[in-house]
């Protein structure tokens, strides 16, 4: 007689085994798993007919339906960003398919990173993401925006098509990348995915792409009902052009949109810290507040540079960040975001700190 199972997962597949298959509008795993018609990636037929690649697919669907919660959070995310990446695709004439690799790839999270140091929505490293044209060091970081990051991908996938002369194939060179899949190609004398023996994750890869299509394009035969008002609404902003002459707090951006920091985060994701640097920025603003930014901005940012010449701390002889925020009452990261400091630096008698809430005495 077998080990019994462990409680927690005695109950966790009970739960999910009442939810999946008592109602009538779930279908049971057993179900769900059955592959009836053919499936397609970008127009290249998935080859199910074989052992072995249906089991890849049936995997990659129990698995994906069994974190319904995941998939939830995929429709519901879905309808906020897909249409950008839609439109992006169908500007540049590439299949509408592909959006599937953002939603396998970071589940349409802007921050999502992995252990390899892929970042963003299409989950870019920094030397491609650098190679295809975004921005990312100390200030920003492109690939947590979906308009830049989306542009990235469909340059580095119009490369992929170009050398292997299939979707399939550029979808699991993105995974693996391109050398190592032109290599296996060479030393396997084969050209099909279906018929490659490759890394074990890129093997899967294709399937969790077709596996999130399939439910994403029919829910309701999974279970999945949704209102209008259940979908997190497409994104909406304006697009302004600020020119900062100097370190600019982003905080006098959001005030300029008669908005909040909070916002101006939510909406440029690729902005790191709290500050613009010095040179001209592309924002993105909620809906109404582009009209007059402008002059607002202006008057905000000649208030701020007077307020900071009026609290100003010049270092001593012996002052310690520590030491000068317990003096001024304020909280030691504050004093480091005020003056954009890093934690591990050091400050130098004839420095100046700024102090915008004081209590003690110059």
């Amino acid at each position: 007689m077998g080990k019994p199972m462990p409680l927690i997962l005695f109950c966790l597949f009970c739960g999910f085994a009442a939810s999946a298959g008592a109602s009538s509008d779930i279908p049971s795993l057993f179900h769900a798993a059955r592959i009836d018609g053919g499936l397609t990636f970008c127009g290249e037929k998935a080859e199910l007919d074989r052992n072995d690649t249906r089991q890849r697919m049936e995997k990659q669907m129990l698995l994906t339906l069994w974190n319904r919660p995941q998939v939830v959070l995929w429709i519901k995310r879905a309808n906020r960003y897909f249409p950008v990446i839609e439109q992006k695709l169908k500007e540049n004439e590439m299949p509408g398919d592909l959006k599937y690799m953002a939603l396998v790839e970071s589940a349409l999270r802007p921050h999502a990173g992995s252990a390899r140091g892929a970042v963003g929505f299409w989950q870019f490293t920094r030397s491609t993401g650098r190679k295809y044209g975004l921005q990312i060091n100390s200030e920003k970081d492109e690939r947590r925006n979906i308009v830049q990051s989306t542009d990235a991908a469909i340059s580095y996938l119009k490369a992929l098509y170009e050398i292997f002369g299939s979707w399939t194939l550029a979808a699991a060179a993105y995974n693996m990348g391109e050398h190592g899949l032109q290599a296996e190609i060479m030393v396997q004398e084969n050209s099909d995915f279906y018929d490659l023996y490759l890394p074990l994750e890129t093997q899967q890869y294709v399937f969790r792409i077709l596996a999130a299509k399939r439910i994403m394009t029919r829910p309701e035969h999974y279970g999945f009902d949704f209102l209008p008002e259940d979908l997190y609404p497409p994104l909406a902003y304006e697009e302004i052009s600020v020119r900062c002459s100097g370190l600019t707090p982003i905080v006098i951006v959001a005030e300029a949109a008669d908005t909040r920091f909070k916002l101006i985060k939510d909406l440029n994701p690729q902005l790191r810290g709290h500050y613009l640097a010095a040179g001209q920025h592309l924002i993105h603003v909620p809906e109404g507040s582009a009209k007059g930014f402008d002059k607002r901005f202006q008057s905000l940012m000649e208030t701020w540079d007077k307020d900071q010449e009026d609290r100003v701390y010049v270092v001593q002889q012996g002052d310690n960040l520590f030491a000068i925020a317990e003096r001024f009452n304020v909280p030691l990261p504050a004093l480091i975001i005020w003056n954009n400091l890093d934690y591990r630096g050091s400050i130098h008698p004839g420095d100046r700190l700024v102090i915008r809430s004081r209590q003690g005495d110059f």
